[in-house]
Formats: C-alpha cells, sequence, structure tokens
C-alpha cells in the first residue's frame, strides 16, 4: 500500500473533548472526493471545498468548542477559494499547537500520467491548464501544492490504485479501533407469500424433508427441537448447511473489509415456519461464534392461515 508516512490513525485522543481533526488536500484526479466519502461513512463529519482562512473560526464555534465532538474532516485543494499553501501551513502550526485539537494532514498525490489519463477518462478540463493540455495543468499545480505534500502527515499515491483499493486504504488508516461496523441480517420466509424485496443471498429449503407432513410436528416450528432433529435426519442436511456456512464465513469478512454496511441473508421454505426457520437459527450460532452479531428475523412464523399455504403446496 502506498502510504509513504502515517501517524498512528486508529486510536481516538485519550481527551474525550479534544477535536479530531484532519486535513485532506492532494492533486486534483489524485481522489479527495473518494476519501471524504469514505471518512463519510465511518462516522466523519465531512465539509468540502471549504476555505482554510475560516478554519479557526468554525473550530472555535460553539457547536465544535464545547463538549464532545464526532471527527472533522475538511477537505481542500487548489480551486478552494482564497487557496494558498503557504497560509494553509501557517493555520496547520498553530492549531498543532493548541491542546484542544488533534490534527492531521493527508495528501492524496498521484503520478501525472495516470492524472492524464483519468482527465482523459473523463474528459474533463484540468482547472489550471486553461487552454493548454492537461499536463500543462498537472506539472503546474504539482509545483503549487509541493509546501503542502512535504508538509504532510500522511502522503497515499493513488497512482495504482482502483477506487475500492483507495477506500480500503482509507478504512484502514481512519476506521475506529474495533474496525467497521456491519449489519447482518438472517430472515426466514415463505415463498408462497412472496420473495423477501431486498436480500443480497437468498437459500430456497423446500428441497429438505416437509415437517409439516408430520401430523405431530405441524403445529410446531423450526425453534422446537423435534422438528430441529427432523430436518436434521435428511440425508441432504448436512452436507448442504456445511457449504452455505462455509461460504457466508468466507464472504462475509470480505463485505466487511471492502465496507459494505448491511447484508441481508435469507433462508427460504413454503410456508416459513419449519425449514427456512431452523436454518436461520442455526446459520445465526454459526455466524455468533465467527465474531459476526447478526439480527434473527422470522417473517412469516406467526402468519395466518399457515396450513392453508402448506397444504395447497408441494412437498
Amino acid at each position: 500500500m502506498a502510504v509513504e508516512s502515517a501517524p498512528p490513525s486508529a486510536p481516538a485522543p485519550a481527551d474525550r473533548n479534544q477535536q479530531r481533526l484532519l486535513l485532506v488536500t492532494g492533486v486534483l484526479g489524485a481522489g479527495k472526493t473518494t476519501a471524504l466519502r469514505v471518512l463519510e461513512d465511518l462516522g466523519w463529519e465531512v465539509i468540502d471545498n471549504f476555505p482554510i482562512r475560516m478554519l479557526e473560526r468554525l473550530l472555535d464555534t460553539p457547536d465544535l468548542a464545547e463538549g464532545e465532538h464526532a471527527p472533522l474532516a475538511i477537505g481542500f485543494d487548489s480551486r478552494t477559494r482564497g487557496f494558498n499553501p503557504n497560509a494553509v501551513v501557517e493555520v496547520v502550526k498553530r492549531l498543532t499547537r493548541r491542546d484542544d485539537i488533534e490534527v492531521t494532514t493527508l495528501y492524496l498525490d498521484c503520478g501525472g500520467e495516470e492524472l492524464q489519463r483519468r482527465y482523459n477518462e473523463t474528459r474533463r478540463r484540468h482547472p489550471l491548464a486553461a487552454d493548454m493540455p492537461a499536463s500543462s495543468g498537472i506539472s503546474a499545480e504539482r509545483e503549487i501544492m509541493e509546501s503542502l505534500r512535504r508538509w504532510a502527515d500522511m502522503v497515499i499515491n493513488t497512482t495504482a490504485f482502483s477506487a475500492n483499493e483507495l477506500q480500503q486504504a482509507i478504512r484502514e488508516q481512519f476506521a475506529p479501533q474495533s474496525g467497521p461496523v456491519m449489519t447482518v441480517t438472517v430472515t426466514s420466509f415463505g415463498f408462497s407469500r412472496g420473495m423477501p424485496p431486498v436480500a443480497d443471498f437468498v437459500f430456497d429449503m423446500r428441497f429438505l424433508d416437509n415437517p409439516y407432513w408430520d401430523q405431530q410436528l405441524r403445529p410446531m416450528t423450526g425453534k422446537d427441537e423435534q422438528v430441529a432433529e427432523f430436518i436434521r435426519r435428511d440425508p441432504a442436511f448436512e452436507a448442504v448447511f456445511a457449504r452455505i456456512s462455509d461460504l457466508l464465513l468466507t464472504v462475509l469478512p470480505r463485505f466487511k473489509v471492502n465496507g459494505k454496511g448491511y447484508v441481508h441473508i435469507a433462508f427460504g421454505c413454503t410456508g416459513g415456519r419449519h425449514r427456512s426457520v431452523f436454518m436461520v437459527e442455526q446459520i445465526g450460532a454459526v455466524l455468533r461464534d465467527a465474531g459476526f452479531s447478526p439480527t434473527l428475523l422470522h417473517r412469516n412464523l406467526s402468519s395466518r392461515a399457515a396450513n392453508l399455504v402448506e397444504g395447497m403446496a408441494v412437498r
């Protein structure tokens, strides 16, 4: 990862009343907007294109000067009104001397050829190029920004980064110490009452033997041990359960690393009372053992006329 220098980033300030401030800048096209969006998703308060000459006034407003605060990220670049790199450095020097603020400067850099390629792809004109080629504007901007690059606490070179790789780099540097939070929901449902409107994974459990056709098990649900034992005896259950568990335990950590906020896993059977409920309970236990905190929902467990739905369906 092309992080040239980096201060400790994950721990929060020891003083809970200390304002954590991140200044995000760099050459145009290097990924500032992407970085700010990730920071916002991580819980930072984000302001882009903010005039740095007004920064101290912003930090001294009552809302920010008193009590606990969300970390604050300020984005600016050569287009920002009143931009003066030497003045920015002076402001940062003053802020670092304050006990009530923890300030870090992040500079996003990128190679000239890659920047030209990005401008060509987007068909955007470099703001400093005027009627000249993009390379002229890139060179002029790099000269203007050099003092800020030297001063920055952290430099991330995004030349070889995709957008996803830059997002991951920002998460690794600035996510809370506990890591990004991902909400996992596991739902049971009955196909006869419709598919769930939004689900990342849908598993159809109708191939398993149906407890509905056992008169003693019919009034029970997938939460009852007798129903659980009935389903476990199905010759197909053990192998399928193992494969589903392995799949989820493989992909969920990858989703978390890539910043996915919500994952919805759905298990369906005919009426949504037996097989799907049992699978949700079992997969929920597997995920909890793996360190996740899934929310388990049973959409049709208390639905009316379940017997009619089951009785009209194919086993």
